[in-house]
């Protein structure tokens, strides 16, 4: 099995996370881009191939990929954009809240590759992208939890890409920084943010909020034929928060 020409017309990408946000707008992008895309979350999916699954049952991920399998071919490319936020003071935090975050944030990347992975070994050609956080270059009070998980995920990334590079297949990470999505807006609600949008913009190097758009734009370069090359590589899309 080869993977096919062009820019990535015919090849078949899973999007977790793919219905709103961050994951939406890459699920877009790639279609866009002539990918057959697959959208797993927990919420109904809008547009595309969407399954409900929750990314923390492997029965249910396995279940998804064969159906994903069966509907569109082999999945050449995975991205791991499911996530889930939490504001708690450390002190304060259960460890059931702990176990939750690590679980859609951590175990979620886990379980999605391992059952999307015998379609790239089998071509020897395959790109698998993670959405991290930029507060695993800083962190972030409150979140200790989501920043452990995530700062894990570029762990894992990078250990995935020596381990699956021989083999034709990219392993690499996008840290988004302050994007506007709803669950920025619901952090926002709830005065989570340590200030207000604008405070953030106003110490953000190109002055705005980052789009889903910059995000799934730098997905789509990563997951091309053009992007061979570049792998084990934590590459932020921030507008010059953390560089």
């Amino acid at each position: 099995m080869t993977a096919p020409s062009g820019g990535g017309a015919g090849r078949t990408a899973v999007v977790t996370g793919g219905a709103s946000g961050i994951g939406r707008a890459i699920a877009r992008r790639l279609a866009a881009d002539g990918m057959k895309v697959a959208v797993l979350d927990i919420a109904p999916a809008e547009e595309g191939h969407g399954l409900t699954v929750d990314v923390t049952d492997r029965a249910q991920v396995d279940k998804a990929m064969d159906a994903v399998r069966e509907r569109l071919g082999p999945v050449s490319v995975l991205v791991n954009a499911a996530g889930k936020d939490g504001f708690t003071r450390f002190g304060s935090l259960s460890f059931a809240d702990w176990q939750r975050v690590v679980d859609i944030n951590l175990n979620g990347v886990f379980h999605c590759v391992q059952s999307a992975l015998p379609d790239m070994w089998e071509a020897r050609w395959g790109r698998i992208v993670n959405i991290s956080s930029s507060s695993t270059h800083s962190g972030q009070p409150f979140m200790a939890h989501y920043v452990a998980a995530k700062s894990a995920v570029n762990g894992l990334t990078k250990s995935l890409a020596l381990e699956l590079g021989p083999r034709g297949i990219t392993v690499n990470a996008i840290p988004p920084g302050f994007v506007d999505t709803p669950m920025l807006r619901s952090a926002e609600s709830r005065e989570q943010l340590g200030g207000t949008v604008e405070d953030h913009i106003a110490r953000t190097p190109v002055r705005r909020v980052g789009r889903p758009e910059d995000i799934a734009a730098a997905c789509s370069f990563l997951v091309s034929e053009e992007a061979g090359y570049i792998t084990g590589q934590i590459l932020g899309v921030n507008g010059g928060r953390n560089t």
